[in-house]
């Protein structure tokens, strides 16, 4: 079994800055991509930014030049720093990552969500 845990949201004002984080643990032998992917009501889920295991780097449009990610193999984490934030930025933020078992099993494992909320 693998689980990814996420923390860090909460609600900060426009323009603040938040960093989330997301720990994957359990039979892990690798893990390759591991991405952040948000949901605000009523919309479909999106992209926000991937990163590969080498640390090649994609953003959504919305977010270039404000969001950062970043990952610390050894400790299995996935981070998002989030500067200049807007309200528009207000979603469910849940991170994933492919993984490669113990026992040799390959899939994509998703994290409960934390909650961003941007208002004054």
């Amino acid at each position: 079994q693998v689980q990814l845990v996420e923390s860090g949201g909460g609600l900060v004002q426009p323009g603040g800055s938040l960093r989330l984080s997301c720990v994957a643990s359990g039979s892990i032998f690798s893990i390759g991509n591991m991405a952040w992917y948000r949901q605000a009501p009523g919309k479909e889920r999106e992209l926000v930014a991937r990163i590969t295991s080498g640390g090649s780097t994609n953003y959504a449009n919305s977010v270039k030049g404000r969001f950062t990610i970043s990952r610390d193999n050894a400790k299995n984490t996935v981070y998002l720093h989030m500067n200049s934030l807007k309200p528009e930025d207000t979603s469910v933020y849940y991170c994933n990552a492919d993984v490669v078992t113990r026992h040799a099993y390959s899939g994509r494992y998703w994290g409960q969500g934390t909650q961003v909320t941007v208002s004054s």
